[in-house]
């Protein structure tokens, strides 16, 4: 089935970003899900049957790690905190299960870092177990904080029931919240994404190699996490980086395994080839100014925290334009990081972004000539909220 692709606004973090408009490409894929978004704008460049349910499989580990490195971020828990190894885990996850193992000793303790491997690399069932029960006693408990979070960062079609992603009629996802997840693992946690391009990991004199083709495909993979069960199929979540530009694919129900490489390569391929990344405003960089009322002065520059992005097909620039929108004036004094406003991107008069603004520096409170200066300016104009475009 061929599908027509939208350029539209993608999920993050709660927030929708805006639609930008609708092209004539096609594009078609064999995968019953797929979605692929360009990470640093959340643009979704394809997508087909994205916003149905479908089991998550072993994808349902990229939110077990998530809450663990969660933990790990707030100092909860630690890299080298070792956690015992039950005989439920052992029996239902390990070497007997019959399914995908660390091959971890029962009544044995292994440390939080190996089990992190053991999942990331070997796809551990055991392992996503032993963490879970560690954590908070049972996997149903743990499935608690996995659903907490997805809630968090705006997974709102999903439902965790263990930590493995062994099937339940009760847990499901889309291929549009594992996106979003996969999204959130790239930019929150730089500091153990990495865990995820590992290519071999060895437990118990046991060497198994990492089975995400994205690794291999020569496309710039880096992760993060494959899935199969006899109900959701062959899927996949990769993140792939070529020119400084990082896409991010969710696909389900393949066949084969050899399916989903296939279809993953060719829809990465497919994504690179057909679209750039263009970066309006860096981090941190002043894009405007909004008015103060009764400060030191009259206007405070504010900036986006993160880069601000959009991706268009390649050879296809329409009328961009940008204005910070915000009711104002502001009132003195004004602390450095205060959210004020968004920054509006249109595109061809078309909204397509809408990002919060954050004030750029510090504003005291004016004298009192400065504030009468103000009053009386007010009453006698009145105030805009616009953009007064930075030099």
């Amino acid at each position: 089935m061929i599908m027509r692709l939208l350029l539209a606004g993608f999920l993050a973090a709660g927030a929708p970003f805006m639609t930008v408009s609708a092209f004539g490409q096609e594009f078609a894929t064999k995968a019953e899900h797929a979605i692929l978004i360009d990470a640093a704008s959340g643009t979704v460049l394809f997508e087909k049957n994205a916003d149905e349910q479908t089991p998550p499989a072993s994808m349902a580990k990229m939110m077990t790690l998530a809450v663990v490195f969660e933990a790990l971020k707030s100092g909860e828990l630690s890299l080298t905190d070792a956690l015992f190894v039950s005989e439920n885990a052992w029996r239902k996850g390990g070497a007997t299960s019959g399914g995908s193992t660390m091959f971890a000793e029962l009544n044995s303790k292994i440390a939080i870092e190996d089990l992190i491997r053991g999942i990331a690399v070997q796809s551990g069932n055991d392992a996503a177990i032993i963490l879970a029960e560690g954590m908070s006693g049972t996997e149903t408990s743990f499935a608690g904080r996995m659903n907490a979070l997805a809630r968090r960062i705006g997974m709102a079609h999903s439902n965790f029931t263990n930590a493995t992603g062994l099937p339940d009629e009760a847990q499901y996802t889309t291929v549009r919240d594992l996106a979003v997840l996969g999204k959130y693992l790239v930019e929150e946690f730089p500091n153990f994404y990495h865990y995820f391009s590992e290519p071999e990991f060895t437990w118990n004199n046991i060497r198994q190699f990492n089975r995400n083709p994205v690794l291999s495909a020569g496309i710039g993979g880096d992760g993060i996490k494959t899935g199969f069960t006899t109900e959701s199929g062959y899927g996949l979540v990769g993140s792939a980086v070529q020119d400084n530009q990082r896409l991010i694919v969710a696909i389900n129900g393949l066949k084969t395994a050899n399916e989903r490489a296939e279809e993953t390569k060719r829809i990465m391929n497919w994504g690179f080839r057909s679209f750039q990344s263009v970066e309006l405003f860096s981090p941190g960089e002043v894009i405007g100014s909004a008015s103060v009322f009764g400060g030191e002065k009259g206007a405070v520059d504010v900036a986006a925290r993160r880069s601000v992005s959009l991706v268009l097909p390649k050879g296809q620039y329409g009328q961009i334009s940008a204005k910070v929108s915000y009711k104002g004036p502001l009132i003195a004094p004004i602390e450095p990081g205060r959210e004020v406003g968004q920054l509006i991107v249109k595109v061809d008069g078309i909204k397509a972004l809408s990002v919060p603004v954050f004030t750029h520096e510090n504003i005291e409170t004016g004298t009192l000539q400065q504030r009468a200066i103000d009053a009386i300016y007010e009453l006698t104009i009145g105030w805009l909220g616009s953009l007064k475009p930075s030099s």
